[in-house]
């Protein structure tokens, strides 16, 4: 499951870089790549989603209290994602 909920949340960012979901779900992974950051975000942010979008943010709490969070699995999403938003501007 953890490998289909990046690479649902990757499409979809790679799909839209510039779509409102796309742009919350990446602040999502964002802040939950950093424990640093205290894992920062508004949860509030999630009203904003719609609810398959929602379902997805869950899923990637999830994988962040498992620790999937600090796998090469994860840091490779993330760099996609990183680059279907650098596509943005």
């Amino acid at each position: 499951m953890s490998d289909d909920v990046l690479e649902q949340v990757t499409a979809l960012i790679d799909a839209d870089p510039r779509s409102g979901q796309s742009l919350l779900l990446y602040a999502l992974v964002k802040a939950l790549s950093t424990a640093q950051g205290h894992y920062l975000y508004t949860l509030k942010k999630l009203r904003e989603l719609q609810p398959a979008q929602r379902l997805l943010a869950y899923a990637l709490m999830e994988q962040m209290a498992q620790g999937l969070n600090e796998t090469q699995a994860w840091r490779d999403a993330v760099r996609r994602m990183d680059e279907a938003m650098a596509r943005k501007y």
